[in-house]
């Protein structure tokens, strides 16, 4: 006689690594059709489609959570390819100035980073979902509406330089919540003078949550509702309190 599943505890937190092409909301929608009907799912800060890494999904009650998590510090891997601008600060967006790229050394890309730490105003990206009177600033950007100018204080607790192969400069940031990697892209660009957009992207941990930790998106998706999925998720979800 085959085993029963266990039953799948209706509230937890699972750790998903988010692919390139796929959004936050695919994530939730994959692990919601192996959930009981009408179990709540959410997560803790969105993801670009483009940018990769660690997504935290809630389940249940821990959507409750979700306020507290979003609070929490973020470490990104990022790169930024110097001597361009395009309207949405990523490869995705059209491409607004080139500029040459000046002589530049690793230890002067860092002295310019370490004058960004501590707490930095800077402007929202146009193309995101901060809203404007109850309108997403995207939306406007995409009607080809006047964008209303948000700015953002955020806090850098650390900019580290990982490899600098003319144009383009990578990097790993501790940020906090809030803050727009596409921006500081952005940021150093217009310090150098030629610009700058950022090329990839990979959140890495949210407070003490870890991608290493995290499950694949492929993975869960490679599942249909059943006691399999079942077990497979029951087995990955976290405490609230963990």
């Amino acid at each position: 006689m085959t085993q029963a599943a266990p039953a799948v505890p209706l509230s937890g937190l699972l750790l998903v690594d988010k692919p390139a092409g796929f959004t936050s909301h695919d994530a939730v929608a994959v692990t919601r059709r192996l959930l009981p009907k009408k179990t709540k799912v959410g997560h803790a800060g969105t993801l670009d489609p483009t940018a990769t890494g660690l997504l935290i999904l809630l389940i249940g009650r821990a959507t409750r959570q979700a306020n507290a998590l979003l609070k929490l510090p973020k470490v990104y891997a990022g790169t930024a390819r110097l001597g361009v601008e395009t309207e949405t600060e990523d490869l995705e967006g059209a491409v607004l100035r080139e500029a040459p790229v000046p002589a530049l050394s690793r230890e002067g890309l860092q002295a310019l980073f370490n004058r960004f730490l501590g707490e930095v105003e800077m402007p929202v990206p146009k193309f995101s979902a901060v809203k404007h009177n109850g309108k997403a600033l995207y939306k406007y950007a995409r009607g080809g509406l006047a964008v209303p100018e948000k700015r953002r204080v955020s806090r850098i607790d650390s900019w580290t330089l990982t490899d600098w192969t003319p144009p383009e400069v990578s990097f790993r940031v501790r940020c906090g919540s809030g803050t727009y990697v596409r921006s500081l892209a952005s940021l150093i660009g217009r310090e150098l003078g030629c610009g700058g957009t950022l090329s990839a992207l990979r959140r890495e941990s949210i407070g003490e949550y870890r991608v290493e930790d995290a499950v694949g998106v492929d993975r869960v998706k490679e599942f249909s509702c059943g006691d399999e999925a079942t077990r497979f998720l029951a087995e990955r979800l976290l405490a609230i309190d963990a």
